[in-house]
């Protein structure tokens, strides 16, 4: 999940009531109670529960901090839902079983992850229509993330063991790069040159060159490794395992794991605060929230959401 600058944030926060400038909000979406969980990140508490469609998925926040877009899976759409006002705002048509949701460095569009037409739909967000589809070859697509620098999206495909890059100026499809059984989480190292993916059956985070096209190394993770967060400072890559109810970090200087933190049961998609200080991970059948302190590697606290909790969006 994209995270932005303090000055979004604070916007939202001068029209919110006790909302706190220099701590943003972290909204989790709960696809079991068909809402979207918000937690004030100052005192990790949750002070808002919002209606988000049937099963919320996929969850990205606005630029500018006062909306939220949310795939709404059984619905096979995206749910606008208005962050100042705190509820639903409107709803954009999609394909058949949209789930992860991305969006570009400019905020101008999103990339969602269709997973039954295995493709990728991309919506304007100045219209908040669908602008555009791209086929991608890996099949049932599950996250769909933009490059740091905007060229290209990468997508997950569960059951093609591939990623699929799709240039986004061209708008076509133009490498897949095979990695291990059934990738999931994506992320990226600031620069844009690394890109690093959970795969969940074989336990494994594959390191990528994101402009070459290939693999650079393998690295043993927990069990059922599947989300991918990697800090601000492209030092450490945060692995959420769903088996093992922890979150691995891998030093990403020498490709090794450093550590390894308990959380909630079946840790899902997670984001971290600005300032790279703390991670919220989605622990979807405990139904918390887990806050890490990332200096120390150690769980500060874990914060009940909504029921099955899939994943953190923070801006």
């Amino acid at each position: 999940m994209l995270i932005r600058s303090f000055f979004s944030i604070c916007a939202v926060a001068v029209m919110v009531p006790g909302a706190v400038c220099a701590a943003p909000f972290a909204y989790v979406p709960n696809e079991g109670s068909s809402t979207l969980s918000v937690i004030d990140t100052a005192t990790d508490q949750v002070v808002a529960e919002i209606a988000s469609g049937k099963k919320p998925r996929g969850t990205v926040v606005s630029l500018d901090g006062r909306t939220a877009y949310v795939s709404d899976q059984p619905n096979n759409r995206l749910v606008m839902v208005d962050l100042v006002a705190r509820k639903q705002s409107g709803v954009i048509a999609l394909g058949e079983s949209p789930e992860g949701v991305g969006i570009s460095p400019d905020g101008r569009w999103l990339a969602v992850a269709v997973e039954e037409s295995n493709d990728v739909a991309f919506v304007n967000t100045r219209t908040n229509r669908k602008a555009f589809v791209v086929q991608v070859g890996g099949k049932n697509p599950e996250h769909a993330v933009f490059t740091p620098d905007g060229k290209y999206v990468f997508v997950s495909a569960e059951e093609g063991e591939a990623v699929n890059v799709i240039d986004f100026a061209a708008r076509k499809q133009v490498a897949q790069i095979p990695v291990g059984d059934r990738p999931r989480g994506l992320g990226f190292s600031p620069d844009s040159q690394r890109a690093y993916v959970a795969t969940e059956n074989s336990n494994e985070v594959y390191v990528l060159d994101a402009t070459a096209f290939k693999v650079l190394a393998k690295v043993k993770a927990g069990l059922r490794s599947n989300g991918i967060t990697v800090h601000p400072d492209g030092k450490r890559v945060f692995i959420s395992n769903g088996g093992d109810a922890s979150v691995s970090v891998l030093d990403t200087a020498s490709n090794t794991i450093v550590a390894t933190i308990p959380v909630g049961q079946r840790p899902w998609n997670m984001a971290l605060t600005p300032d790279g200080k703390k991670l919220y991970v989605a622990c979807g059948r405990s139904g918390v929230v887990s806050v890490i302190d990332t200096e120390s590697n150690l769980k500060l606290s874990d914060i009940a959401v909504g029921k099955l909790p899939w994943g953190v969006a923070i801006r």
